[in-house]
């Protein structure tokens, strides 16, 4: 029998290990730096192929979203390839509140994750195999607080301005495998509705606005314990130049439409939020993001709009969140989508649960609602 090991010190890491008793682990999330936020974690097992392993992430009643854990399935993966998921129960009255993961590796390594990790080496993969398509530029936004690059990609001939920015909270992966989804389609130059939208728009892409946060293993904020979706009013260069470099560009540019990508921890379900409670809204402004609504929903089953956010009250949003501020500021039909970690409670797919490949083909149905909302407006 081989000991049981536990690690983290790689791209996204995060756990920390308390004991380890046979092939039971206790184990506790850290925090993001400088921040209270905690709820991602991705580590890898090793040892006792073939035994049944027993690991207890415990403290998280005081986790960022509690209600993330009840009925949530851990992510595990063998090769890094494939994603399945790993029984799993959470309770609240154990050690603070426990989620209890149960698996059997077929080998010696096994890897588990709040969701199906995105490395930053594969963020670098995906962006230099767009740039090298034809008729794709690559602009370097700025330089991140850890001195990563932020970059984005730009296409198409069109006046309509799109922007399409993912991972201000870098541990929403969903996010980023929602945009490698876009990217493959959007360079393809044999696929029709990416043909059309490229000849209609003019689309500016950011595939990972937080590198740092995601490569620390955080949940929800960047180097300096910023949530950068609570910027966009007041961005600065000292705790969220990726905000303030992006909408310095988005001034450039102007916005006609916006979709900011997201992953949420509780709701079992794919859904939008709009911009209602901005200064400017009106009805026919928030028609635009309501018709978008009910295409993608005509489009595909794994979207609906039953479960989602309360509609903010008139004059009253909050102007530091990206959709708020992107539809007051250039007056863009703007809206952020939200991914579930936990499965479709109206779609369950039990091997995997809501999966990398799933965002992937979300995309394709969001880029065809896009245009067929532009082709109908």
């Amino acid at each position: 029998m081989t000991a049981l090991s536990i690690d983290c010190a790689f791209d996204s890491g995060n756990i920390d290990v308390l004991s380890i008793d046979g092939n039971t682990a206790k184990l506790a999330i850290r925090k993001d730096y400088q921040s209270e936020f905690k709820q991602w974690f991705h580590f890898r097992v090793t040892g006792n192929a073939g035994k049944e392993i027993e690991l207890k992430i415990t403290g998280l009643n005081d986790s960022a979203y509690p209600g993330g854990w009840p009925g949530y399935d851990a992510c595990v993966s063998e090769d890094r390839e494939y994603w399945a998921r790993a029984a799993s129960t959470f309770d609240e009255s154990e050690d603070g509140g426990t989620l209890t993961i149960r698996y059997t590796p077929a080998s010696n390594i096994a890897y588990f994750a709040y969701f199906a990790p995105y490395s930053m080496e594969r963020h670098h993969d995906l962006v230099a195999e767009a740039a090298a398509c034809e008729g794709v530029e690559l602009t370097r936004l700025a330089s991140t607080l850890d001195g990563q690059p932020l970059d984005m990609l730009e296409m198409g001939e069109g006046d309509t301005q799109v922007w399409l920015y993912a991972r201000q909270h870098p541990g929403e992966t969903q996010a980023e495998w929602w945009m490698e989804g876009a990217l493959e389609c959007l360079t393809d130059p044999t696929d029709p509705v990416a043909r059309a939208l490229r000849q209609r728009c003019r689309l500016h892409i950011v595939p990972n606005c937080n590198p740092d946060g995601s490569r620390r293993g955080h949940l929800r904020t960047n180097a300096v314990g910023t949530n950068l979706n609570r910027e966009w009013q007041n961005p600065s260069a000292e705790k969220s130049p990726e905000v303030l470099a992006i909408r310095n560009r988005m001034d450039e540019t102007g916005v006609d439409y916006a979709m900011d990508v997201h992953g949420d921890e509780a709701i079992p379900a794919v859904f939008l939020a709009g911009y209602e409670g901005i200064p400017s809204w009106t009805d026919e402004h928030g028609e635009r993001f309501y018709r978008y609504q009910r295409i993608l929903d005509r489009r595909t089953p794994d979207f609906q709009t039953k479960l989602g956010y309360p509609k903010a009250p008139a004059g009253k949003a909050n102007l530091g969140i990206s959709t708020n501020l992107v539809a007051e500021r250039y007056s863009a039909c703007a809206m952020t989508l939200e991914m579930p970690y936990k499965d479709l409670a109206d779609s369950p797919e039990p091997e995997q649960g809501w999966s990398p490949e799933r965002c992937k083909l979300l995309a394709r149905d969001c880029l065809a609602a896009l245009l067929e909302w532009l082709e109908t407006e």
